[in-house]
């Protein structure tokens, strides 16, 4: 199944407190629970104005429902063609 990462624009998304983010997460599984299995998110990387998601999804239509159904932007969808990390070195 295909990986996506996803970027959210989201001013002040790096101020954002601990009960803020665990509301939006709250909300993504709700969500994520709806839609089935066939949607996974994995983990998301909070920086200043942006969160970075990954997740696993059949394709980018339900990734993007996902973020419709939840009410989260998505400024831009990218499928994983590989991954690298320092083992790739070896």
């Amino acid at each position: 199944m295909p990986k996506f990462v996803i970027e959210r624009e989201i001013p002040g998304a790096g101020a954002l407190s601990e009960r803020d983010l665990k509301a939006i997460a709250q909300k993504s599984c709700r969500v994520l629970n709806q839609l089935g299995p066939q949607v996974q998110w994995l983990h998301s990387h909070v920086t200043g104005d942006r969160i970075y998601c990954l997740y696993i999804a059949p394709d980018e239509a339900a990734v993007l429902e996902h973020a419709r159904q939840g009410g989260f932007p998505a400024n831009r969808v990218s499928q994983v063609l590989s991954t690298i990390d320092p083992t790739t070195a070896e």
